[in-house]
């Protein structure tokens, strides 16, 4: 079978990726994507590209990995296959007026029988005010600990 991307590198790319394997100042993800596309280059007749079988036995990967830095390299460029990508941006599960509300409610007197609140009370006393939806212990417990 065919590959669908093929790697060919520049003589400066290629440079570049050697030096980065040679010095090893780099994480482990930067240098096993840099000596797969060393393998995996098509540009050097002398020298045949490996199989994505062979490259994933000899770096001790998955194929799908190799397929992945592949692609991102073809249709990216080099530091795109050899940098992670960014996570998304979380979004926060309670703006600042919830969390005012949540902390006002953190600071009245617990439920009748209670000597202080927990963080599963507070969630569900929370939602029981009208608050907000339903939110979990852990949304909780992470609002308390940012506001100490």
């Amino acid at each position: 079978m065919a590959t669908k991307y093929r790697v060919t590198l520049t003589p400066e790319e290629r440079d570049r990726l050697e030096t980065l394997t040679t010095t090893g100042i780099a994480s482990t993800r930067t240098l096993t994507h840099a000596r797969i596309l060393l393998k995996a280059d098509t540009s050097v007749p002398a020298a045949p590209a490996w199989t994505d079988a062979a490259i994933a036995t000899a770096l001790d990967c998955s194929l799908s990995t190799i397929h992945r830095v592949r692609e991102l390299f073809v249709d990216v460029g080099l530091d795109a296959a050899l940098r992670r990508r960014p996570a998304p941006p979380r979004l926060a599960k309670l703006d600042g007026e919830a969390e005012a509300h949540l902390i006002a409610l953190v600071c009245a007197r617990p439920p009748e029988g209670r000597a202080r609140w927990s963080l599963r009370l507070l969630a569900d006393r929370y939602v029981a005010l009208g608050v907000g939806e339903a939110v979990s212990y852990e949304t909780i417990r992470l609002v308390l600990k940012k506001t100490n």
